[in-house]
């Protein structure tokens, strides 16, 4: 192995935790259990990332090896990333085609290397049909930079795909014809949806929110749910109080549904409107350019936020469709433009 090898295997070691070395290192499957057997994984982890890479250049581990360990960790560490969504299609009345996963990995490869003489490109075989991508760009002088990766998850057979940032924006229409060619659509477009949580997007587009993250649905009718209130309240304002909790608890519930909302951590809202005034001469009225703002909401868990404010009493339920619309319509950036 030559040095840019080993120096990329071992800071793709360095960067697992401890508690996580053995499932990954098990996960990658180059090391034997033999040869993990012989290192002391309790030692200081400069000296057992040493011996690791030591068994590394005696298996003569490639470039692809090395990437694939660095999927398997990215795969372990998926919410480090941002992920955006795309969307792809297929000409009108065209038919279907028998998906073959190898043919659509030897495409891509082919596609990327024949307008990029210098790139690196592994996959990794994933449940559910699914295909982790891995490419490292390079350029006509210069070789693939494989600290600054851009990973794709790709589902066989259907219109979607999921990649990191890409650092190189140029090598996006590349990558991205990359996977309508070689997956049999005809047409790619970003989609307004991105967050850290892959397997909340993908709930998300695929419609399986209401199934992949229901853990807790409730069987109790809302009128038997208990409600605190204060025993010390007028007997009228409890009645008031219940009647108007149910309610507010009956339109969450059918907004949210009873279920855990798919994970994402914001919303952004771009307002464009033209300036309207009943008086003459009003600078902003003939203002041609039309005022802009931005709207963003932030959460660690944004849509389960949403979903407590009216029980909360922070908000009056139902709360604006722009708000609940966000995992029926697959977005969370929005443009509010005048009609």
């Amino acid at each position: 192995m030559d040095e840019t090898l080993v120096e990329f295997i071992k800071r793709t070691i360095m960067k697992i935790p401890i508690t996580e070395m053995m499932p990954i290192l098990k996960a990658w499957d180059f090391l034997s259990e033999k040869q993990l057997q012989t290192v002391n994984f309790r030692q200081r982890k400069e000296s057992l990332v040493q011996d690791l890479v030591l068994l590394c250049e005696e298996r003569r581990a490639s470039i692809h090896d090395a990437a694939l360990l660095d999927i398997i960790y990215t795969q372990f560490h998926r919410h480090q990333k941002v992920w955006n969504v795309f969307q792809m299609s297929k000409e009108p009345g065209e038919d279907i085609d028998l998906f073959d996963m190898e043919q659509f990995k030897s495409s891509f490869v082919k596609i990327l290397q024949r307008a990029l003489k210098n790139v690196t490109v592994s996959f990794r075989d994933a449940e559910e049909n699914a295909v982790w991508i891995r490419v490292a760009w390079g350029t006509q002088y210069r070789k693939p930079n494989q600290y600054k990766p851009v990973y794709v998850v790709y589902y066989s057979q259907t219109p979607y795909a999921f990649t990191s940032f890409c650092p190189l924006k140029s090598n996006m229409p590349l990558l991205g014809q990359a996977l309508t060619v070689a997956s049999n659509h005809h047409k790619i477009v970003k989609m307004d949806l991105r967050s850290r949580y892959l397997d909340s997007l993908k709930a998300i587009v695929f419609k399986q929110y209401n199934r992949t993250f229901e853990t807790h649905n409730s069987t109790v009718p809302l009128q038997d749910r208990t409600l605190e209130l204060d025993v010390h309240m007028d007997s009228r304002i409890i009645h008031e109080n219940r009647i108007e909790k149910e309610r507010v608890q009956r339109v969450t519930q059918e907004t949210f549904g009873d279920y855990p909302q798919p994970r994402l951590e914001f919303a952004q809202y771009k307002l464009e409107t033209k300036f309207k005034s009943e008086l003459n001469g009003d600078i902003l009225a003939e203002r041609k350019e039309p005022l802009r703002c931005l709207i963003k909401f932030s959460s660690p868990h944004l849509l389960e936020a949403l979903k407590a404010l009216a029980p909360a009493g922070i908000a009056d339920a139902p709360l604006s469709p722009l708000l609940t619309c966000i995992p029926n319509k697959g977005m969370n950036y929005f443009k509010i433009r005048d009609k």
